[in-house]
């Protein structure tokens, strides 16, 4: 189910290291995920595909995602493999610290309570990375849940989570296990005897303690995730692995004290990833790129206080950041082996303080935030090497980059009625480019991407206003924006193969060489419309439409961009569902979701064609808490294209897939 958050958000009940909602938040574009929706999802993106403005870069989901595609955007603004949304579990970013994308199968939705997506970006706690909105994930704090499933082409997954208490300890402790024989991408009469399956296997584990002292509550958290995956063709494939320690100490504010929250963590990660060129009719492959080595290493630390009283909420706080990593690659494969190496990395960091304070006076909220932080790309380098001699080709020390940037955001609400209300809000938002973008070039089939360690932050403004309706049987919500994206991070055609680039090498034929650019800026505007509708007992139907008008300025820097519309942006999007207890005990839930046409490529010359797909459900109650299910996903057996070579080939989504599982919640 989806809703908005009302004005006074204290019902929710803080057992876990976080803060509660801010008052404020209710002035701004918040959709809210609870238990119930989350239970019907195996992966998290695509519980959140539920919500028609959020989006992973391409339209698959991490079921088949290469870990470099799985960024995250909100409002199909400008969507993107680094992400331009910051997705936090209790205040600890989960975006890599080398790529800015999100490995879900890092958080299992067994484990969570709920999710907040914040549809806009703005200042506040959320800081550095929430250029076009946040991903707010609570963890679960009571209760417990697992889930077994199988399903078609050997796919097979086992999740759960659960709570108890340990002597003065509460530990909350999730695990799950996944794996799939996968589908085969490129299809006849394409495909030749080159493709591959998307195979996967992936596995997560976490573990929190929580102790109360005084009336504070001290959680320490550990966490770990590993996934191996095909790329859908022969000799290629990814693995990805990480690491997250938090230690957070948190008081929860009353009408009488102030509450604060004092967090520190450190994430880790690894990106090993094999490409390869596939020869024109797909009947072999030869190794292109090996990297075999991307440690990064990131840190936090962030403090908030707030104080609630007379109606008057403030919040103050420091977000601090630091991100350190490397690739190591293997490439040039000549005579039967590789003959250079490249190792490119740096470091990146931020550190910001804010303050914020919203107001309530009848039936107005009012809210406004600042907030100030410093950036910096430092210790930047790339060495490439011949193996066979060792000489150095190529070595550049790029020169340090650092900046300030200030970022705000006004927010209003009104409640015209006990069911009516509007507001309006404007913002501002940053995003500095992650150590992939800066130093590492990469390669999609005969499709070369060049490193660009020269960029500057986006910088995103915008306005939005928005109308609510909310009864027992009936919640409509409809919401107006307009953004502009300043210094926008594109990859820029530069030239099609064959032929041999400064810097990049030999780019074969049928491929194309990019460069990462701050290519001019990128405007949009949107509508999106929801309604949700409880016509009796056990019937809910419900709807979502979102439209994004997102068009390039490359101005002198890339003025081919001019009047295009930014990669795997698609106008319209729109989502619909159904949930139906058709008798005690069964339970019947639908939804589809349907988009326009996107393009795969900066200059609008590859067209990915519009897509329609939808589910099913059918659940049947064994006990309370235990319950039967099958599902069809992609019940249709939809073609949906999710790339395109410059050579015509298409790859495509997953085919329908049947699966049959128990689950049990309490």
């Amino acid at each position: 189910m989806m809703q908005d958050p009302p004005v006074v958000l204290d019902e929710i009940v803080v057992t876990a290291p976080r803060l509660p909602a801010a008052e404020g938040e209710a002035a701004f574009s918040v959709i809210r995920l609870d238990g119930e929706a989350l239970d019907r999802s195996m992966r998290l993106d695509e519980a959140l595909g539920r919500v028609p403005a959020v989006g992973l870069f391409r339209r698959t989901s991490s079921l088949t995602a290469n870990p470099t595609t799985q960024g995250l955007s909100l409002r199909a603004i400008a969507p993107t493999g680094a992400g331009r949304a910051l997705v936090a579990l209790d205040g600890v970013p989960l975006n890599d610290p080398f790529g800015g994308w999100v490995i879900w199968a890092q958080v299992p939705p067994e484990g969570l309570s709920g999710v907040d997506v914040v549809r806009a970006g703005g200042t506040g706690p959320y800081g550095a990375g929430a250029l076009t909105g946040s991903v707010l994930l609570r963890e679960r704090d009571t209760g417990g849940a697992w889930t077994a499933a199988v399903g078609e082409r050997g796919s097979a997954r086992l999740a759960a989570s659960g709570t108890g208490d340990l002597g003065p300890l509460r530990w909350v402790a999730t695990a799950g296990h996944e794996r799939t024989d996968g589908h085969t991408p490129v299809r006849a009469p394409d495909a030749g005897a080159a493709d591959r399956p998307l195979d996967l296997e992936a596995s997560a584990a976490s573990l929190r303690l929580d102790m109360p002292v005084g009336d504070a509550l001290v959680s320490g958290r550990v966490s770990a995730f590993e996934e191996m995956r095909g790329s859908g063709v022969e000799g290629s494939d990814a693995e990805a692995s990480g690491t997250a320690l938090s230690l957070t100490a948190t008081r929860q504010p009353d009408a009488d004290r102030a509450g604060w929250r004092v967090q520190l963590w450190r994430r880790t990660s690894d990106l090993q990833n094999r490409f390869v060129a596939t020869a024109p009719d797909r009947s072999s492959t030869s190794p292109a790129n090996h990297q075999f080595h991307t440690p990064a290493i990131a840190w936090g630390l962030n403090a908030a206080w707030r104080m609630r009283r007379d109606g008057l909420e403030t919040e103050f706080g420091v977000d601090a950041r630091q991100a350190e990593g490397e690739t190591n690659e293997r490439y040039r494969f000549m005579g039967g082996e590789f003959t250079r190496s490249r190792q490119a990395g740096g470091e990146t960091a931020v550190a910001g303080v804010y303050a914020e304070a919203s107001a309530t006076r009848g039936p107005w909220l009012v809210t406004g935030g600042l907030r100030l932080d410093h950036w910096s790309a430092s210790d930047g380098r790339r060495v490439e090497r011949d193996l066979q001699t060792d000489a150095r080709v190529l070595d550049e020390q790029p020169a340090d980059q650092s900046g300030d940037v200030v970022s705000a955001r006004l927010g209003v609400r009104r409640a015209l009625s006990p069911e009516w209300s509007v507001r309006a809000a404007t913002y501002s938002a940053f995003r500095p480019a992650t150590l992939n973008e800066l130093h590492r070039p990469f390669r999609v089939g005969n499709d070369i991407t060049e490193a660009n360690a020269g960029l500057v932050p986006e910088q995103l403004t915008g306005i939005e206003a928005g109308l609510a309706r909310e009864t027992d049987r009936l919640d409509i919500r409809a919401t107006l924006f307009a953004t502009r994206i300043e210094d926008a991070i594109v990859n820029v055609t530069i030239g099609a193969g064959p032929g041999v680039f400064p810097r990049a090498g030999f780019v074969p034929a049928g491929g194309v060489l990019r460069e990462r650019q701050n290519a001019g800026t990128i405007e949009a505007v949107g509508l999106e419309l929801e309604a949700e509708a409880r016509l009796r007992e056990g019937l809910t139907l419900r709807g979502a439409l979102a439209a994004t008008d997102a068009r390039v300025d490359g101005g002198s820097q890339a003025p081919q961009l001019t009047g295009l519309r930014p990669a795997q942006a698609p106008i319209w999007s729109a989502t619909a569902g159904l949930d139906w207890t058709p008798a005690a005990d069964w339970t019947v839930s639908v939804d589809a979701r349907w988009e326009s046409r996107r393009f795969d490529d900066d200059l609008n010359s590859r067209v990915l064609d519009p897509a329609l797909t939808a589910s099913a459900r059918l659940e049947r109650r064994l006990s309370p808490g235990l319950t039967a299910w099958v599902e069809g996903v992609n019940l249709f057996d939809a073609n949906v294209e999710t790339a395109e070579t410059g050579t015509g080939v298409v790859s495509y989504g997953p085919p329908r897939t049947l699966w049959i599982g128990l689950s049990r919640r309490w």
